[in-house]
């Protein structure tokens, strides 16, 4: 069993949510440990936070990352031909 002291503001509000729930202040106290345990314990990693925007404007390249300086100079260069042919 644990017992713990909230700050008067906190507690007026806890009961007020618990109210207006038709829940006792314990439900919503041992749910919200609940959800914060499960938040804690399953933290996503930075890759599976971003998952969903990777590959998302697909180049076609798929060594970008590997020769992405020679792409640059390349599309540089392409870039300038074009500027000295006007």
């Amino acid at each position: 069993m644990i017992s713990l002291r909230l700050p008067p503001d906190l507690e007026r509000e806890l009961d007020s949510l618990a109210k207006s729930e038709g829940k006792s202040r314990t439900e919503i106290v041992k749910q919200s440990i609940l959800e914060y345990l499960q938040n804690r314990l399953h933290r996503k990693t930075p890759f599976e936070l971003g998952s969903d925007l990777f590959g998302k404007h697909n180049s076609g390249m798929i060594d970008l990352a590997k020769n992405r300086k020679k792409y640059l100079q390349d599309n540089l260069r392409k870039k300038n031909e074009k500027r000295s042919t006007h």
